[in-house]
């Protein structure tokens, strides 16, 4: 791997989907309240109907808005009407598991990179994904800090100034996330260096998340956060070797 990838200083993540498997998380409350209805859920259809709902007109902030979708995606689904149980969906994302190599991964970046966590989801969720992952995080950005989410470039632009009060510039930036419409097509629009983790790289479609416009091809492609470190502990072996 080519040794540009120690030329960054930050490391920017997408969190919901790159680090923190939200699908997991999703699929495992509902199966939990089907099986309590005595009924069964196909998972796929669960996140195509996710998907649907989530992307209305009148969405509100992850993962409260969990709350509205699944009023939306219960009926359809042959699962149990109530408030209840959608609070119950929304409070989920407080025991959403990280994926089996996010926290490993994390912590050896972190020893050469300031990471910084770039989430759509609200501060009261990211405070548990972080502690999932071993709080490893330098700053971290909310839907609640800035007002936004992505892919709205605002959101990025709140990040890019924050690395410059710490001395940094875009340029010493590597955008990480799985999102190609939330993350890597903005990113590449606003002229960041990006690194495309394909969580559903054995699978078909785009699950939980909206599908693109149009797909980007990444600067840097991995199919894991563990592919991603051991490709930069290379790097830094090899520019060790050549010194």
């Amino acid at each position: 791997m080519p040794e540009t990838l120690l030329n960054f200083k930050y490391l920017t993540f997408d969190v919901v989907g790159t680090l923190i498997d939200f699908e997991a998380g999703i699929k495992n409350c509902l199966a939990e309240i089907a099986a309590e209805a005595g009924t069964t859920v196909d998972g796929e259809e669960a996140l195509a109907l996710y998907r649907d709902a989530r992307y209305a007109p009148n969405v509100g902030l992850f993962p409260d808005d969990l709350v509205r979708v699944y009023s939306v995606i219960a009926p359809k689904l042959g699962l149990p009407a109530g408030a209840q149980y959608g609070e119950r969906l929304r409070d989920s994302a407080a025991s959403w598991a990280g994926f089996p190599d996010s926290r490993d991964a994390l912590a050896r970046l972190a020893k050469r990179f300031k990471l910084i966590a770039m989430t759509n989801a609200r501060r009261w969720a990211f405070t548990h994904f972080s502690r999932e992952l071993g709080e490893p995080f330098f700053a971290g950005f909310t839907a609640d800090d800035t007002g936004v989410e992505k892919p709205d470039p605002a959101f990025f632009q709140q990040v890019f100034a924050f690395v410059e009060r710490d001395g940094g510039s875009k340029d010493d930036i590597l955008h990480v996330a799985q999102s190609q419409y939330h993350d890597i097509g903005v990113s590449r629009r606003l002229g960041m260096t990006n690194c495309w983790i394909q969580r559903r790289h054995a699978q078909k479609g785009y699950g939980g998340t909206i599908e693109p416009a149009e797909f980007t091809e990444p600067d840097f492609h991995f199919r894991s956060m563990a592919e991603l470190a051991d490709a930069v502990d290379a790097a830094a072996e090899a520019s060790t070797t050549s010194a």
